[in-house]
């Protein structure tokens, strides 16, 4: 585990929050019961819901580009997967040998080995068929049962392993844009908020706040404020602009909640730009908007769009 001081909160959340570790007794590890293979002769595509498969079962994915893991950081992982179980399944694919080869995961699995689990979440790729992944995937996204988190991984399994823009998941699956960016944004939440977050210890109005906290430590603690206190999202609004003001740290602004008005500024602009764009919003109105890139041709498409527009 890591050894870093603390941060110094002064009379403001530590006074507030107080003796935490209660909270603890509320976390239990998240468990996933949907399937689960238990031989090599339990068929199952996967394609969607998570199954279980035996450690020893799943072997690393000789192409991994990444040779090394951070030493402390995979021992950060492994303690938290110990104390709230593994929040975001591996993905892998079946080999012909039987096995289960990582397709991306390979350090989430390591601290999974490292913790004692000998059962894995994980979704099994169809890898040689994108459409009916896709649709696997997308149908998933649409039940009704799904808790945030489970929502916005199938958003990023769309991204990533069917090769969408955010633009064209939205499409799929008949969302806006922004609502998607939103979803998205959860799973940059440190492990603990994520895991309160999925078992519905928070809402995702909560987690919208603790979101325009750019520290993770602290996100942490307004977490925990949050669950001790039963705040409403309301509360928890108030109580972060009071411990901005008390304890008089330097720290981004709060962000506010973005207006309608905000969100079509999102839409139309996030159509030339495959990256996020990042819109923040204090309670006087300033705010700023950061938009990244991946190359010239899409600056220029943007650009031309404007012209065209004659704006």
């Amino acid at each position: 585990m890591s050894n870093k001081e603390p941060r110094g909160l002064g009379r403001g959340l530590g006074a507030i929050l107080g003796d935490s570790a209660a909270l603890d007794q509320l976390r239990k590890p998240v468990g996933y019961v949907n399937k689960e293979i238990v031989s090599n002769r339990t068929q199952s595509d996967g394609s969607a819901d998570i199954v279980r498969i035996p450690a020893g079962m799943i072997e690393p994915n000789p192409f991994q580009p990444r040779m090394s893991f951070d030493t402390e950081a995979l021992e950060e992982l492994t303690a938290s997967i110990r104390s709230l179980g593994l929040i975001q399944p591996i993905t892998v694919r079946k080999t012909d040998d039987g096995k289960y080869q990582i397709i991306s995961g390979e350090r989430r699995f390591r601290a999974c080995k490292a913790a004692g689990m000998d059962m894995i979440p994980a979704y099994i790729r169809a890898a040689s068929d994108q459409s009916m992944l896709e649709m696997a995937i997308v149908e998933n996204i649409q039940r009704e049962d799904l808790d945030p988190i489970e929502v916005a991984l199938g958003y990023r399994r769309l991204i990533e392993e069917c090769n969408l823009t955010q633009e064209q998941m939205a499409s799929r699956i008949g969302k806006k844009r922004a609502s998607v960016t939103n979803y998205l944004r959860l799973l940059r939440l440190p492990a603990k908020v994520q895991h309160d977050l999925k078992v519905g210890l928070l809402s995702v109005g909560h987690a919208k706040v603790i979101l325009g906290v750019e520290d993770p430590q602290l996100q942490e603690e307004l977490c925990d404020l949050t669950v001790k206190g039963g705040l409403s999202v309301r509360q928890l609004e108030d109580k972060v602009r009071k411990l901005m003001r008390e304890d008089d740290v330097r720290r981004p602004e709060y962000t506010q909640e973005l207006p309608d008005e905000y969100f079509r500024v999102l839409e139309h602009i996030g159509k030339y730009f495959e990256q996020d764009i990042s819109l923040k919003r204090s309670s006087g109105g300033k705010g700023t908007m950061t938009i990244r890139f991946n190359s010239d041709a899409e600056v220029q498409r943007f650009l031309k769009a404007l012209e065209d527009a004659q704006i």
